[in-house]
């Protein structure tokens, strides 16, 4: 195991009707600023509840964050934030919210022109605005995490920023607000929450025992509750598991002391950014295809994977790899998300795009050890035609 420091600030309040916390968790002198993305918290009633719950305090609101949160419109709550001197920020909703958040928290106080959080992946943020947030969504695990991504519509750059500054004060995870997700979503909160555990896990070995069974649990769980939460549109405690497996899927925990690929992400990213495709989605896209280009490099892991995960100890070395990949890929499908570009109407011919975006944002030395290059990322994109 690598040497690892693990810090993460951020408070968890987990359970049905756990709002009303917000009046303890928010400091009572706060001038509140709540971002949300669409109708949907209005409508079923959770900014409603969120209001009640912040009683007298000063509160305004800033709506339409978008699925893939925009510099542009990020901007627009950055400028609310300096006019009326709010000093406290309310995410409601998934991960483009909370990212969104986190953004607009650190970019109030920047005194450099605010897209260079992005350019310089956060590296350059010296404090932000506190804020906490209330989940709708489980996927991106940004509850509990100190990372971000954000799109500029003007350049169709995607890009990600970290910094210990932006973790939330708190997080409120009431599993019964996932009730009215559309299938859809649901369905890419589980994509996501598997392909964050796989970019922490199936790499190469470092005897990081504790890290590995904590990541196969989660991987063995979200496999497991994926059916039900696909078919039961009011079942507690398979809701209850998702929203917690994918906040331990990305709030460092299982990434501490391993390596990490997140090579996955950045091609995924990328495709998000030219085609619009929906982020979990790129994901069931690409992971597939790049296990199999770099399954060499992680053939000890992918063995593991394999035995461990879906239990095939039956053939050669090859075809028991072969096997984990194809239950990956059948994972992915029969949530109902497509593994092909063809899919989604691109082939070969959309691939120089792409390759150029990920040269231009520098994302040229990508995976656990930096030899995922260009060529390597179109040998993976040629894999996923």
């Amino acid at each position: 195991m690598l040497n690892f420091e693990f810090y993460n600030p951020t408070r968890i309040v987990f359970g049905n009707e756990t709002i009303p916390r917000l009046d303890e968790l928010v400091p009572a002198e706060a001038r509140v600023l709540v971002l949300y993305g669409g109708q949907s918290a209005r409508v079923n009633g959770t900014l409603g509840e969120v209001r009640e719950a912040l009683g007298s305090r000063e509160v305004q609101e800033f709506g339409g964050i978008e699925p893939n949160p925009s510099y542009e419109t990020l901007m627009q709550a950055v400028e609310l934030v300096r006019s009326q001197r709010l000093d406290f920020l309310l995410a409601v909703g998934g991960g483009s919210v909370i990212d969104g958040t986190k953004f607009v928290a650190a970019a109030v106080g920047y005194d450099a022109n605010a897209w260079d959080i992005l350019e310089t992946r956060g590296v350059n943020i010296r404090g932000a605005l506190p804020f906490g947030s209330v989940l709708t969504l489980p996927a991106t695990g940004s509850e509990m995490n100190q990372s971000a991504v954000v799109t500029r519509r003007e350049t169709q750059a995607k890009l990600p920023f970290r910094s210990p500054h932006v973790f939330p004060r708190f997080s409120i995870l009431d599993p019964s607000k996932t009730y009215t997700l559309p299938v859809r979503q649901l369905a890419n909160g589980v994509a996501d929450a598997f392909t964050h555990v796989m970019e922490q896990y199936l790499t190469y070995p470092v005897d990081a025992r504790v890290q590995d069974r904590f990541a196969e649990g989660l991987l063995q769980t979200l496999i497991e509750i994926a059916p039900q939460v696909l078919d039961e549109s009011a079942d507690y405690d398979s809701r209850a598991n998702l929203v917690w497996s994918a906040t331990l899927a990305l709030n460092g925990l299982i990434g501490a002391g391993v390596p990490q690929d997140w090579s996955t992400h950045m091609i995924g990213h990328e495709l998000t950014a030219l085609h619009g495709i929906d982020h979990a989605r790129t994901l069931a896209i690409v992971l597939p295809a790049n296990l199999q280009v770099r399954r060499q490099a992680k053939r000890h892991k992918l063995l593991q994977y394999a035995a461990r995960v879906w239990q095939i100890t039956e053939g050669d070395e090859e075809q028991r790899i072969d096997a984990a990949i194809e239950r990956t890929r059948a994972f992915f499908e029969k949530l109902g998300l497509p593994t092909h570009l063809a899919d989604y109407q691109l082939g070969v011919n959309d691939i120089d795009a792409l390759i150029s975006q990920l040269e231009t944002h520098r994302l040229t030395r990508l995976g656990e050890s930096g030899d995922v290059t260009p060529a390597v990322c179109r040998r993976v994109l040629e894999a996923s035609l």
